[in-house]
């Protein structure tokens, strides 16, 4: 089959999955959701001071990174053209709350800047700099400036929010990240969070963002989520993100002062924290090899803090305590399948699960490009733009490790709405019917019940079946009607511009009587007409990729997927989440397309060139009633 012929019949199959918009009107007679849209929730613009301004991306604003999603072709900031290689269809910029726009404000010499206390002497610290960079870390004090220069930033943020946003074409967020580093129960790690907004600059310009500078306590941001909805009626969110560079703080057992949780803490997380951010650049975070030891595919993409692939414990770069002893013990506060499973454990002791997330991707890319394409792939920051040098340079220039080979070009959120507005897209991301991709785009369809037959998976619509008969990914299942186990429907089409599909895994975990959990990986649905051995063991799907022509094809792997699973070991005493793994046939990675691209021989040593790219549903949970 011809590659146009073959995308032809990939989109005559989507549609049995998702229906495409034509043009904006409200949704009517549909009781579920239709199609799956695509986005990012984590861009950072040169309105994040630090890690994006001061690192060279300095002229590139909140505006640019809106045209860039929605398609358009924009410059970057070394005068390169940049383009999509097909637009999203929401975005969420997320600069950092803290110095929000102070240093693009300083470059522009902004009269609101220049008007706040202290504003006329942090320009010309910033000019004396900019003279002499070796003078020393220009540094940008919290708060000094004043709530009425912040609020001139902010109100800025929200109106060009509101500006890109035209429902039923795109939709655009106001948020940004909260991003609390540093020592937090004796623990030093990463807590960050992106807030998303649901509501316009009515509601959100009654607020200042609440930054770490006001406190670095999780429990403090949720308390002004809590204080934000009470006091203009809106809705908001919290998405945690880099677990994997939390040093197991992220999903501790205690909270962030390092008392033990109880239901308040628990009842708060839960209601603010719906999803996590699984993949992105700097790794995948939904589990690591030492946590699941037979899982053949855990070792993706995996971050190994900011020391790269050479961290010990107790060594960073920049934070000598950085580490502990307790190795694994730490990485089961940073990895997701892992806090799915403490959060079975905790919902058994408080009454509430704080750890009921659904799964999404995203870049948090430091540069207003939300690319995840291997092939179209521009970095975490300005400065690990496409070069002849990137792969091997340091990330940070003023570090050794990690090396910007290490990063990955990751990832995307799908969710499925009834039309492409805030409320629809911000409410499906609230009830977790979202899935998380490393790039492409592959549409999934996950359903749990009591009673889908196994033809249901090939019926023309799966989605009304899954809709009518059981609950889509994200949700509880429903009381037990009788003996079955539950059944799970299960149907995923492969990017039409990508790799073919090499089979879907079912990951389920569950809590054990003596209070301990267990996790398994179920192959339920494999390409090319393979079957699991009675060992458990799957052969491989093959390869086709090219390395050095960074080439592959879709020679070996199916187009879609589709199956009903049953669970086998279905205990209904035991508590239970369910979630799919979809995975492609191996394709190359970005740093191959670099290498070709530039004629580059010399690799550094350990680097990836080929991926096995994959998506993540939410899961689906059970509990004993």
């Amino acid at each position: 089959m011809s590659d146009t012929a073959s995308r032809a019949a990939i989109a005559l199959l989507a549609a049995s999955l998702t229906a495409a918009a034509q043009s904006y009107a409200p949704a009517a007679n549909n009781d579920y959701a239709t199609t799956v849209y695509w986005g990012d929730t984590h861009v950072h613009t040169s309105y994040s001071t630090g890690d994006a301004n001061l690192m060279g991306l300095n002229v590139v604003s909140p505006t640019v990174a809106y045209r860039f999603a929605r398609g358009e072709t924009v410059t970057a900031n070394n005068g390169m053209p940049v383009r999509i290689r097909k637009p999203l269809d929401f975005l969420v910029i997320a600069d950092h709350a803290e110095n929000l726009g102070v240093a693009a404000s300083v470059r522009a010499s902004d009269r609101n800047l220049l008007a706040a206390p202290g504003g006329r002497e942090l320009l010309e610290r910033f000019q004396a700099h900019q003279a002499d960079p070796d003078a020393g870390r220009l540094r940008f004090a919290p708060h000094t400036l004043g709530d009425d220069y912040i609020r001139s930033v902010w109100g800025t943020v929200i109106a060009d929010a509101d500006a890109f946003n035209d429902p039923g074409e795109f939709t655009a967020f106001a948020g940004y990240e909260w991003t609390s580093v540093g020592t937090v129960a004796g623990v030093f790690g990463n807590l960050h969070r992106v807030v998303v907004f649901r509501d316009d600059a009515g509601r959100t310009g009654r607020i200042l963002p609440f930054s770490a500078y006001d406190s670095r306590h999780p429990e403090d941001l949720w308390a002004f989520l809590e204080r934000y909805e009470a006091d203009t009626g809106g809705q908001v969110i919290a998405i945690p993100h880099n677990g994997n560079t939390s040093n197991g703080a992220m999903f501790a057992l205690t909270d962030s002062r390092g008392a033990p949780q109880d239901a308040r803490y628990a009842a708060m997380r839960s209601r603010f924290e719906p999803l996590y951010e699984v993949t992105q650049i700097k790794g995948d975070s939904e589990t690591h090899p030492v946590l699941s030891p037979t899982d053949e595919f855990a070792d993706f993409e995996t971050w190994h803090s900011w020391a790269g692939g050479t961290m010990e414990p107790g060594y960073h770069p920049c934070c000598p305590d950085w580490g502990t002893a307790d190795f694994e013990g730490r990485k089961r506060g940073e990895y997701a399948r892992s806090a799915l499973r403490r959060g079975l454990v905790q919902e058994s002791l408080l009454g509430v699960n704080p750890f009921k997330y659904g799964l999404i991707g995203s870049t948090d890319a430091h540069t207003s490009f939300a690319t995840a394409d291997n092939d179209n792939f521009w970095g975490k920051y300005s400065i690990t733009f496409p070069s002849p040098t990137r792969i091997s340079d340091p990330m940070v220039t003023s570090w050794d490790t990690p090396l910007n080979w290490e990063t990955g070009a990751a990832g995307y959120a799908a969710v499925w709405a009834r039309e492409n507005t805030r409320e629809a897209i911000f409410d499906a991301l609230k009830r977790r019917e979202v899935y998380a991709t490393t790039g492409p785009r592959i549409t999934l369809r996950f359903f749990g019940g009591w009673g889908f037959a196994s033809e249901d998976a090939f019926a023309p619509d799966v989605a009304m079946h899954g809709y009518a008969r059981g609950v889509p990914m994200g949700a509880d299942l429903p009381p037990r009607p009788g003996p079955a186990a539950p059944t799970f429907l299960i149907a995923a089409l492969r990017d039409p511009a990508g790799a073919n599909l090499d089979r879907i895994q079912v990951v389920k975990g569950w809590l054990e009587a003596d209070g301990t959990t267990r996790e398994r990986v179920h192959d339920v649905a494999l390409a090319d007409g393979r079957a699991v051995r009675a060992d458990g063991a799957v052969a491989p799907v093959g390869s086709t990729v090219d390395v050095a022509a960074a080439s592959y094809t879709n020679a070996i792997g199916d187009p879609e997927l589709r199956v009903t699973w049953t669970d086998p070991d279905f205990d209904p005493g035991r508590s239970a989440f369910y979630y799919v793994r979809v995975l492609e046939i191996p394709t190359p990675r970005w740093t191959a397309y670099d290498a070709r691209f530039f004629g580059i021989e010399e690799l550094p040593e350990g680097i990836r060139m080929v991926s096995q790219e994959r998506a993540y549903s939410s899961p689906i949970w059970y509990a004993p009633r």
